[in-house]
């Protein structure tokens, strides 16, 4: 991937970040993203939200769930319906991992970003993940706690 700090076209447009708080993650996927028109001029503008949605295999095929696109003001005489059904683009056989990996006790599909690659495409990173207890939320915390602990005392020599 090109270097995302200095590349122009390169734009996260939403990030869920509470899915690695909730979720383990196992494995990520980039795949891409059927949109309308006026959803894409919207996303350039940066109005999205997948904090509250998810992706689902059902009939053969890859879908994001709930998850919401503002209106585009400019699109008046044809607007997209914001919170619908989006259709997402993987290959067979990664379609076929991500149904067995589904099927397996735990195992959901959570959207991570939703950004412009370095083309200026529209693209979708989501997550096989396994839902955390509360046991493993506070160990996680912990650990990260004790890290930037640890980080203090190596800059300052106490």
């Amino acid at each position: 991937m090109a270097n995302q700090k200095t590349d122009p076209n390169y734009k996260v447009v939403a990030e869920n970040r509470r899915a690695r708080y909730d979720y383990a993650i196992e494995d990520d996927l980039e795949c891409g993203i059927i949109l309308e028109g006026s959803e894409v001029k919207s996303l350039r503008g940066g109005g999205a939200n997948i904090a509250e949605s998810y992706a689902e295999v059902s009939d053969g095929e890859l879908w994001l769930v709930n998850s919401y696109v503002a209106p585009y003001d400019r699109a008046r005489s044809y607007p997209h319906i914001e919170k619908r059904r989006r259709k997402l683009l993987v290959s067979k056989k990664e379609l076929a991992r991500l149904w067995s990996d589904t099927q397996r006790k735990g195992f959901t599909l959570v959207p991570l970003v939703l950004y412009f690659n370095h083309r200026g495409i529209a693209k979708l990173k989501i997550g096989i993940a396994k839902g955390k207890k509360t046991v493993d939320k506070r160990a996680t915390e912990a650990k990260r706690d004790w890290g930037r602990q640890k980080q203090r005392l190596l800059r300052h020599g106490e």
